[in-house]
């Protein structure tokens, strides 16, 4: 139905052409609708042939060249409709014709005119369908990138600790045999972290203060398992509220610290520095070793997850660096709290 309609429209415009200048409604009536087959054949053999079959596919050769074909027939096919006017409606009286239809240039520009005007709409309907499927597909790719994401962090959160829970359990239990006092509150501490560990990390946002709660109850578990083997100074900011980041991102850098740390002249020492402003914070974490070959060891599987977790939660909005010596280890991670991908 709206093809019928265009061409209803396209006959009214060509009789309206050629018979602006004369009032022999046959000839014109008759000359357009012989003439509007040729433009119909034209038109559809552009759109629905030459422009998906070579220019869409960027065929731009083979689609000049059958261009031309087409040019070349539709203009034959147009001078036979001019001498079909001459000879069978004008009876060879040449002079009677519109000026207009005696003008092969004019009779094509009319056609092609039609034939252009259909093209670019044509095309500019493929672009919009091309933008709205690129658009579709961009948002599938976006959304299966968004779940491998997750996926990914929900797998690097769940390494996190297995080795701190066996080594507390393993403490706890030689406190319970001596029936030591300070067993109900390792207890207590080792329940809060499970219910941080195994809760609040699915959560996409932590409170600063909370996440320094749980390093402070780690640090107090572990001093019970090194005694007076351990010295650990802290230095928090006395305010941490309205400050969030992503749950486990500071207590790795704690756990590395005793996991890799070494005991010089009878103590293992630690030193956690936090430094914050309106948008950035500043962690640092030293710990002592014993010679480099152990310091070279630091960087482990928990600090690989934690900066893979930070890529993928604050893209290029943070910086982890990482300092060895022959007898310390430092790890340095800078992160502007403010900013975070939008699966973060």
């Amino acid at each position: 139905m709206l093809h019928a309609f265009f061409w209803l429209l396209v006959l009214l415009f060509f009789s309206y052409l050629l018979g602006s200048s004369n009032e022999d409604l046959k000839y014109t009536g008759s000359f357009t609708i012989f003439l509007l087959p040729v433009t119909m054949i034209t038109t559809y053999t552009v759109i629905y042939y030459l422009i998906p079959g070579f220019l869409l596919r960027k065929k731009y050769l083979l689609f000049s060249l059958y261009s031309l074909y087409t040019l070349i027939i539709s203009a034959f096919a147009i001078v036979i409709s001019i001498f079909y006017g001459l000879v069978f409606i004008m009876n060879m009286n040449y002079r009677g014709m519109p000026a207009v239809s005696r003008s092969l240039l004019f009779m094509m520009t009319l056609v092609y005119l039609v034939v252009v005007a259909v093209s670019a709409f044509i095309l500019l309907k493929q672009n919009y369908s091309s933008e709205a499927e690129n658009k579709t597909l961009e948002n599938k790719i976006l959304e299966a990138q968004l779940k491998l994401k997750e996926q990914e962090l929900h797998y690097l959160k769940m390494q996190v600790h297995p080795h701190f829970l066996f080594n507390t359990l393993n403490t706890m239990y030689g406190h319970a045999l001596k029936k030591s006092e300070e067993t109900p509150d390792m207890i207590l501490k080792l329940s809060n972290l499970l219910d941080y560990l195994l809760y609040q990390v699915d959560k996409p946002w932590v409170s600063l203060d909370n996440e320094i709660d749980h390093i402070k109850d780690y640090i107090a578990l572990e001093k019970t398992r090194f005694r007076n083997s351990l010295s650990v100074i802290m230095n928090f900011p006395a305010e941490l509220t309205n400050i969030n980041i992503a749950p486990m991102l500071l207590i790795p850098l704690v756990e590395n610290s005793f996991k890799h740390g070494g005991i010089i002249d009878g103590k293992l020492t630690i030193q956690i520095d936090l430094t914050i402003d309106d948008e950035k914070l500043w962690f640092n974490v030293k710990n002592s070793t014993k010679d480099m070959e152990n310091s070279g060891r630091q960087h482990g599987l928990g600090l690989t997850n934690l900066e893979k977790r930070l890529e993928l939660l604050y893209g290029n909005n943070f910086d982890l660096s990482l300092h060895r010596n022959a007898n310390s280890f430092e790890a340095q991670l800078s992160l502007n709290y403010l900013k975070t991908l939008p699966n973060g």
